[in-house]
């Protein structure tokens, strides 16, 4: 499975449309717009992740991976919208002013063909494929249910996080991941880049803590949280982007995202 640019694609040539959003719904959906103005195939098949958070994007990739297993002529677009600021709360509440203060709006769309699909497109075109997804990753870290939620309160959504996550990260992360990664071979101190969801300053030094990583492999996440804030699930595939300019073929990258649950996302993709 390929994660193609989709500068030239022909919207014709899209066959499925997965969206991942959970700071807005409305019906008919984000599906159903990017059909209109993207002038998508009608008969183009439609899945949409709704009020998976942080790590929705990378639920959205597996969920594409899925398909194009499953039809290898298969031409996914997944789309990724986040608009936090629908969910400003207006109060004193020291939790609640730094969620105002840390969330933003974006969106971020990639595409990813099938084998086949892929084939087709290289032979026809000069643009190739810019990574390959190898696999996925999923656990829920036992007891967390309290430590990360998205409810609704008397004034719309209202975010809680609890201050031992990042410590819950640090003490969890490395032993989850070590047999994924060993499983293709691989070890965390041999993954040369990593793409982490910066749920927040601390997020992101807890996972680095945790993982012996260098402070050049942080710092993508980190820039982008700088310059764009916390986006929610879109988050991800702006930092891959970066990593997407500084990465050489064959090197290995994960992305990892944190979400309510408390769950652990993560994709293993090799640069093409």
């Amino acid at each position: 499975m390929h994660a193609l640019a989709a500068a030239d694609l022909e919207p014709t040539a899209v066959t499925h449309v997965v969206t991942v959003s959970c700071t807005g719904f409305y019906s008919p959906g984000l599906d159903f717009s990017l059909i209109e103005q993207l002038k998508l195939s009608g008969q183009v098949q439609r899945c949409h992740l709704g009020f998976m958070g942080c790590h929705g994007a990378l639920n959205g990739l597996n969920m594409a991976r899925a398909i194009t297993q499953a039809d290898p002529s298969a031409m996914v677009l997944l789309g990724a919208v986040e608009l936090c600021s629908l969910h400003q709360q207006y109060t004193d509440d020291p939790e609640q002013l730094v969620a105002n203060a840390l969330f933003a709006d974006g969106a971020a769309a990639v595409v990813m063909a099938g084998q086949v699909a892929a084939e087709k497109r290289t032979a026809e075109s000069e643009t190739d494929a810019s990574w390959r997804v190898v696999d996925h990753f999923s656990a829920v870290l036992p007891g967390s249910t309290h430590m990360m939620s998205w409810r609704i309160g008397d004034h719309g959504f209202v975010m809680s996080l609890d201050s031992q996550v990042p410590a819950l990260i640090e003490n969890s992360l490395r032993r989850l991941l070590e047999p994924w990664l060993a499983s293709h071979g691989m070890a965390v101190d041999n993954i040369d880049s990593w793409a982490i969801h910066p749920g927040g300053p601390r997020i992101v030094e807890s996972t680095g803590r945790a993982l012996g990583l260098l402070a050049s492999q942080l710092a993508p996440s980190l820039g982008v949280l700088a310059n764009y804030g916390n986006m929610s699930s879109p988050t991800v595939l702006f930092i891959l982007q970066q990593l997407e300019e500084t990465s050489d073929p064959g090197q290995a990258v994960v992305m990892v995202a944190f979400g309510p649950g408390l769950c652990v996302e993560a994709c293993l993709l090799e640069r093409i």
